[in-house]
């Protein structure tokens, strides 16, 4: 059973005070909302995979038709196909369909429809836009470690499914991060099984935001300028096996976008909400930072905060100065307290 650090904990109760907010402003009740924000989510996942597109191109891709200059078809046609496998998970997700491996296979069929293609094995062909389950071993990149042998995946992915199903009944009595940390598991669990040669990426997203779907949250986004610490999480999850590294990643990529919609909303309307949900400035995120995790180093504050590592130095030296933070040990094997 996964037992929460005091660090996960600190973004459960930040993402439950940025949700309470989001819903009280009616952000998610505004015209439009839920097709901008599919839009946005899919813009998003494809990005992560290589294309080019943006929001405001497949806006006028999946609304009028109208094909995206200098964009290839691929990256069109990954965009579309993506598209109508939401548009069919929301519909199972709004009924409760049960999750079978013919369920994932079908999705898997439609998110690749346009671009997958035909494998030829010793054990013969299969299909990646038939969502055929491989035939073949994969590994995570080039020099990367390998995946759960093929053999394994079809048994895998029943006991998966069975899981899943029992999980998502006793989730709709859970709370709310609890509905969170489950669909984030489950994301885990698929892209780690890797069930397909290819679009184990955008099914795993698919999957998290349709159980998301299904208990009526704020779904997750994980922007294409994150990529690198998505990816990067997924594999320490998995070299670690220790879940709560991808959970604490997806919580601050939760906390970030509601943040960063609410200030959006709170500028265009001159809404009030209070001062914490404000987006905080550099310094004062990395004070909090820093007092969940006193480890992190300059490079990993640079990451999350998306600035210089020079910007990080000048804050952390000021913010020494004035006696804010206290740097303990040497500056390899030392840590931070906040004073």
């Amino acid at each position: 059973m996964y037992q929460p650090n005091d660090c996960v904990m600190n973004k459960e109760q930040e993402l439950e005070r940025l949700l309470f907010q989001y819903k009280k402003l009616g952000i998610d009740q505004q015209i439009d909302y839920n097709k901008f924000y599919l839009y946005s989510i899919i813009t998003h996942s494809t990005a992560i995979e290589g294309s080019t597109v943006t929001e405001i191109e497949n806006q006028l891709l999946f609304d009028q038709g109208i094909s995206a200059g200098g964009r290839t078809l691929i990256e069109q046609y990954m965009n579309l196909d993506l598209k109508s496998a939401y548009e069919r998970c929301i519909e199972l997700a709004t009924n409760h369909t049960p999750i079978t491996v013919d369920f994932l296979k079908e999705l898997s069929s439609i998110t690749m429809k346009n671009t997958g293609q035909v494998y030829h094995t010793a054990l013969g062909d299969f299909s990646s836009a038939d969502g055929d389950i491989r035939l073949v071993n994969v590994s995570a990149g080039f020099g990367g470690k390998s995946y759960m042998s093929f053999n394994k995946v079809p048994q895998k992915m029943k006991e998966f499914c069975e899981q899943l199903n029992k999980s998502r009944k006793e989730n709709r009595k859970k709370t709310i991060i609890d509905q969170y940390l489950f669909s984030f598991d489950a994301h885990y669990e698929l892209v780690t099984i890797h069930p397909w040669a290819d679009g184990n990426g955008r099914m795993s997203r698919l999957l998290m935001n349709m159980i998301q779907f299904e208990y009526g949250l704020v779904p997750t986004k994980i922007l294409k300028e994150d990529k690198k610490r998505y990816i990067k999480a997924l594999i320490e999850t998995r070299e670690n096996e220790d879940k709560s590294i991808f959970q604490q990643f997806m919580l601050d990529v939760m906390i970030k976008n509601l943040t960063n919609d609410i200030q959006a909303y709170v500028d265009y309307t001159g809404a009030e909400v209070p001062s914490y949900v404000i987006k905080e400035k550099s310094r004062e995120k990395i004070v909090r930072l820093l007092e969940d995790n006193g480890n992190m180093t300059t490079k990993t504050l640079s990451e999350a905060l998306g600035i210089s590592t020079q910007a990080v130095e000048k804050h952390l030296s000021n913010l020494k100065t004035e006696g804010i933070i206290t740097r303990v040990g040497p500056d390899k094997g030392g840590h931070w307290e906040k004073n």
